[in-house]
């Protein structure tokens, strides 16, 4: 069974809708702004619609923890300011991720249409969630978009190539373009194996993982995905990043284009031990209609899918467009429900009851 898209007999299997209502209710009660609140709890519910169930309501009880000790603050909102034609800078103050984030590439997405490209530097959000929701959002507005995440504020938790301990952490990147007449093209990834959200799920599952993927604090191969957090008796291990150098490579580049050239700060022992889920994400998002001055941009794309999908198919075919499964996803789940695992409902149940959803 695979351990990251793996269901079980046990799970809730819950409507989106009331998903939807019960995370707008509690983000309320938590002071956020009911705008806010239902950006937050859309945004993690489409994540699970998506299969991304590491990026969806799993996450709640962190979010909860994080304001409940003061660390990230339900209220304040986002600055945004110009410091050039096409150049934005986003101040988050350790607002909620999501809705800073949103309201950041709305202000890029207008700024896009009219000067054709647009620099953005989100700087020190609480956890931003999927990535691939700000590229699809850019290119269902027409818009091409390259998004780099680092992480800050909470250990490390994947190694670098060549290396037995933690140093960096999962660093996503999504790039998103968008098709005439057919869903948006978007890749979404962490730069390691896998998100280490799956390994929560994973873990709450009584699932192993596939081998390549974790080593323990001694850097010894480990299946075990307990391995990624740690207990009181045993450290943390370190996931590993993808592709060995190439991954470990493109997560470098974030942290270095996300932190340092963003102007936000990168992962290091002094930014590792507050205790909170930070990030900063540089966007580029552009206008391919301004590149594309001899009307051919539609059907070049059509055409390399074509060919690319018409490769005969091998033992793990067949080809599949980046977000496919995401696609299929999301019309089962919409139809069906979302599944969530035991442990993370019982979690979820005992928060709403606290806080009278």
């Amino acid at each position: 069974m695979n351990a990251f898209h793996a269901t079980s007999p046990e799970d809730v299997l819950v409507g989106q809708g009331e998903l939807e209502d019960r995370g707008t209710c509690l983000f309320e009660a938590l002071a956020c702004q009911p705008e806010a609140a239902r950006i937050i709890a859309r945004h993690l519910v489409g994540a699970n619609l998506r299969g991304h169930d590491s990026h969806g309501v799993s996450l709640i009880p962190l979010y909860v923890r994080m304001v409940e000790e003061g660390k990230v603050d339900p209220s304040r909102e986002v600055a945004i300011r110009e410091v050039g034609p096409s150049i934005l800078i986003a101040d988050a103050f350790r607002s909620f991720g999501q809705v800073a984030a949103e309201r950041t590439i709305e202000r890029a997405i207008a700024a896009a249409r009219q000067t054709g490209i647009v620099i953005v530097a989100l700087r020190e959000s609480h956890h931003v969630g999927r990535i691939g929701h700000y590229a699809e959002g850019c290119a269902k507005a027409g818009l091409a978009s390259v998004h780099f995440v680092n992480v800050i504020g909470a250990p490390p938790v994947v190694a670098p190539w060549g290396g037995s301990e933690a140093r960096l952490h999962t660093n996503p990147i999504a790039i998103g373009v968008p098709r005439e007449g057919a869903p948006p093209m978007v890749l979404d990834f962490a730069t390691s194996r896998v998100a280490q959200g799956k390994m929560r799920i994973a873990l709450a599952r009584g699932l192993r993982v596939p081998e390549g993927y974790l080593i323990d604090h001694e850097g010894r191969p480990s299946r075990d995905p307990a391995v990624a957090y740690g207990t009181a008796d045993t450290p943390m291990g370190a996931l590993l990043p993808f592709g060995t150098y190439k991954g470990f490579g493109l997560a470098l580049m974030c942290e270095l284009l996300a932190g340092a050239l963003g102007g936000g700060r990168t992962l290091n022992p002094d930014t590792a031990a507050q205790g909170v889920y930070l990030n900063n994400m540089l966007s580029i998002v552009f206008d391919p209609a301004r590149l594309d001055e001899a009307g051919s941009r539609d059907g070049e794309i059509d055409s390399l899918v074509a060919h690319v999908l018409g490769a005969p198919p091998s033992e793990d075919g067949p080809v599949r467009l980046p977000g496919d499964r995401s696609l299929r996803c999301l019309a089962h789940r919409s139809a069906h429900g979302i599944p969530v695992d035991r442990e993370t409902w019982d979690g979820l149940a005992a928060i709403f009851t606290r806080y009278r959803v």
